[in-house]
């Protein structure tokens, strides 16, 4: 069944092109681009046409349920069955019901002549680009095993540092969303009683007591208007955040933000060098490998540095180079960087840094956490301490009087 598929990519003098085709597959695409001396870059099904090329249940497949898949696939390859049969017991006994639809459709292909790369190419929601890349290169080089075991630890090591940053971020935001609904029954609801009960005594409020009132007044007579408007803010970034310049903007800015802005620093470097180690090990062109970690890295200063470096590549220069211009990575990547390209060692080089950087990111998770509770502690009593001694100060006057 034929479908549009929209395309960029670049001729031999550099130029950008961008446009659509009808075609079958995905490769019949890149191949008549090809024809065209056209590089291509990116190609993906028109929203309106993605249905008829991807499965429905493309999504809903973890890190951990492609691990496992890996890990099952590598162990039956090493012990010599056939890849198709492999295939079939992966489809047959895999837990997870999309990811079992899909490896029996990536079987049909093997089947029909495919190469098991070609085949997870059409699954992009549930096989990435590292992924597909990887697997060719083994194919390639008759090393399938060896390429799906490192692809397994490799997947492992991204989950956890993924975990790790998380961790860092869910117990500043549970701690600030319990904070903002408390705060918020307060005022709209217990504030009002009190402020009743003072205004039936008469007399002057005292200031601090003026001021929660007179906030609890405003939230009170205009929670809707609140909520609409915290929706619409929350709409309103994810959608400035989506755009490319908004996206580019909040990322550079993110990098230089105290504390988290070097824990996400730190996360880049780690993933940035743990994956275009495994890439290259794995026989992955260096090219084709920094195209694939810009496209992963998850954050655009990132990403824009390795597309710098690649074009550095391109035109016979260094790695290192670039990625020291940017500003981006510690000095101390880029000279080791600089040393493995010298030695022709990068990919162990890449490796090491990459260990380093997981433990990096385990200290700056620690130190983050321990900075913030303290402060998100002092906050939310400096905010509820002023609400209570501003409610109990008129008790406190009127029991002065009565005395």
């Amino acid at each position: 069944m034929a479908t549009t598929f929209v395309w960029s990519g670049r001729t031999r003098q550099g130029e950008v092109q961008k446009g659509e085709l009808v075609a079958k597959t995905r490769e019949e695409v890149i191949a008549q681009l090809r024809k065209q001396n056209i590089l291509a870059t990116s190609v993906q099904p028109k929203s309106g046409d993605r249905k008829s090329v991807f499965p429905s249940f493309g999504g809903g497949v973890g890190d951990r349920d492609i691990v496992i898949f890996t890990r099952q696939f590598s162990t039956m390859i090493d012990a010599g069955l056939p890849l198709v049969q492999c295939l079939e017991i992966l489809s047959n006994q895999t837990e997870n019901k999309t990811l079992a639809k899909t490896i029996g459709l990536v079987r049909a292909d093997v089947e029909s002549g495919a190469t098991y790369a070609d085949a997870l190419r059409k699954f992009p929601k549930v096989f990435d680009d590292l992924y597909v890349n990887m697997v060719a290169a083994g194919e390639a080089g008759g090393i399938l095993d060896t390429i799906l075991n490192r692809l397994a630890k490799h997947i492992e090591k991204a989950m956890k540092l993924k975990k790790e940053v998380k961790s860092a971020m869910v117990y500043p935001s549970v701690i600030i969303g319990v904070a903002v609904v408390v705060i918020s029954v307060l005022m709209v609801w217990v504030i009002p009683i009190f402020a009743s009960m003072f205004t039936d005594f008469g007399g002057v409020l005292p200031l601090p007591t003026r001021i929660v009132v007179g906030v609890s007044d405003f939230m009170k007579h205009n929670i809707l208007f609140l909520i609409i408007g915290a929706v619409a803010s929350g709409y309103g970034i994810k959608r400035f955040y989506g755009s490319p310049a908004g996206r580019k903007l909040v990322d550079r800015y993110a990098l230089n933000v105290p504390v988290i802005g070097d824990l996400i620093r730190k996360a880049a470097v780690a993933k940035f060098t743990r994956t275009l180690g495994t890439l290259i090990s794995s026989g992955v062109p260096i090219l084709d490998g920094l195209a694939i970690v810009a496209k992963t890295s998850g954050n655009k200063t990132v990403e824009a540095a390795l597309v710098t470096a690649r074009q550095s590549i391109s035109e016979g220069k260094t790695v290192s180079e670039p990625l020291g211009q940017s500003k981006v990575f510690p000095p101390m990547v880029v000279q080791m960087i600089a040393v493995g390209e010298t030695t022709g060692a990068l990919d162990a080089m890449l490796s090491k840094i990459a260990d380093f950087y997981d433990d990096e990111v385990d200290s700056a998770v620690a130190a983050l956490t321990s900075l913030l509770e303290p402060m998100l502690m002092v906050f939310l009593g400096i905010v509820i301490g002023f609400i209570v001694i501003a409610m109990y100060l008129p008790i406190f006057q009127m029991g002065s009087v009565v005395g």
